[in-house]
């Protein structure tokens, strides 16, 4: 069995993509109203046929070029496992306070268990209590799912189960966590956030907000999503690791618009000396802080601040050049295109990365910089060879996609990288 185990092992955010995991979005998506849409952490909703389309492009680029992993593929198989079963169903259940359900799921068939856990339990109203909470579900959809990025991030070779800043998400975590435990499909070692902040409710962690620069240097941003005693915390994990020296970034990011939810939201890497940055909060004076840490034999040695990510990665010799996302010529085309993951890119190999087609603007200030604009459609049917083209943007059709509030980075949980 060994042989076919997958080890996980991520240095960067740019090496040749070689394994990724994907959630393809389903009936969940759709299992919402306007009313729970907040609840939902959207702020809109979806149609799914035209989402599962987009998607499809995404998983079309991403089979061409890597081995892809689907969670849904993976959960059956940990649910096939008896002991492993009781396990995850006996900590959603305690978590989401649905004990009675215990014994119902324990005897449903793995495929469907699956489903359930991905798609929602309709509850079954017995009591006055139950009649009188005026909700539909008792295991509520994981609406955010096919955003695989948040609840788990592979660094080196670990992986990191996330503590969601949002209840509706925990179980998204729980189910990753039991993938990567299970020991059926990958080598590495987990840490698991959740079990580190011993259910601190400050500590609060998401992988859009981690981004991996280099071995021994790691951008995270510090907002809505990811609280500084989570990043204090990850920072004690990273320490219990053989004593080297690293280096984490902290970017400050604003609580709102929501379109800021994460790090990658604003700056996320396209080739060895590119990054695609949002300049205001990255470029330009504001509040918000960069802050360099520096670990030495397993302990903070230093912490300052910096002038921006690019100034801080300069002086670690990582010289970036900076692409504005919307353009360099309208504050309102930025605007526009960062609330439609405008800055939010995945690199399948230095250079050659994932954009949605929607935000032009970018799309032409990348075209300066010698980027081919290439559509998903040509890739996946052979018409354009990613192998022999020099830089190039690959687009996806995104009109509801987007609407979900994330990208391509956000979509794509990468096992492993060159």
């Amino acid at each position: 069995m060994t042989n076919n185990k997958l080890t996980l092992n991520v240095q960067s955010e740019i090496g040749k993509l070689e394994a990724v995991m994907l959630h393809y979005p389903g009936p969940e998506v759709e299992n919402m109203t306007p009313k729970n849409t907040q609840r939902a952490l959207y702020s809109d909703i979806l149609n799914l046929s035209i989402a599962q389309k987009e998607y499809t492009q995404l998983q079309g680029v991403l089979k061409k070029t890597s081995s892809v992993y689907e969670v849904s593929d993976l959960l059956e198989k940990v649910l096939e496992i008896p002991e492993q079963r009781f396990l995850l169903l006996q900590k959603i259940c305690v978590t989401e306070q649905v004990e009675d359900y215990l014994d119902y799921l324990l005897e449903l068939p793995s495929n469907q268990l699956t489903k359930i856990l991905i798609e929602g339990l309709p509850m079954q109203v017995k009591t006055l209590t139950d009649f009188l909470k005026e909700e539909y579900y008792a295991l509520q959809p994981l609406y955010n799912f096919y955003f695989t990025r948040d609840t788990s991030v592979t660094i080196g070779n670990t992986s990191l189960v996330c503590k969601m800043a949002n209840a509706v998400r925990m179980r998204e975590s729980f189910i990753m966590e039991a993938i990567f435990e299970s020991g059926l499909f990958f080598n590495g070692s987990i840490t698991n956030m959740y079990d580190a902040s011993q259910n601190n409710p400050l500590v609060k962690i998401e992988g859009g907000d981690l981004l991996v620069a280099r071995e021994d240097v790691l951008l995270i941003g510090s907002g809505a999503r990811t609280s500084p005693q989570a990043i204090d915390l990850l920072i004690r994990e990273l320490c219990k690791e053989k004593p080297c020296k690293k280096h984490v970034i902290v970017q400050q990011l604003p609580e709102t618009p929501e379109s800021f939810i994460h790090l990658d939201m604003v700056f996320t890497f396209l080739d060895k000396n590119t990054a695609m940055v949002y300049k205001p909060l990255i470029l330009n004076n504001n509040p918000y802080k960069t802050v360099h840490i520096q670990i030495e034999n397993g302990k903070v040695a230093k912490i300052s601040q910096m002038n921006n990510i690019p100034a801080a990665l300069k002086r670690l010799g990582m010289d970036i050049e900076p692409v504005i996302c919307g353009g360099k010529a309208d504050d309102w085309d930025q605007e526009r295109e960062q609330w439609h993951s405008g800055a939010n890119f995945l690199a399948i190999e230095p250079g050659k990365v994932l954009s949605y087609a929607r935000n032009i603007n970018t799309l032409e200030e990348l075209n300066k910089k010698g980027f081919e604009i290439v559509r998903a459609k040509d890739v996946i049917s052979g018409k354009f060879d990613m192998e022999t083209s020099g830089k190039c943007v690959i687009t996806l059709d995104g009109s509801e996609l987007p609407r979900g509030g994330g990208g391509p980075r956000c979509m794509t949980m990468p096992l492993r990288r060159q």
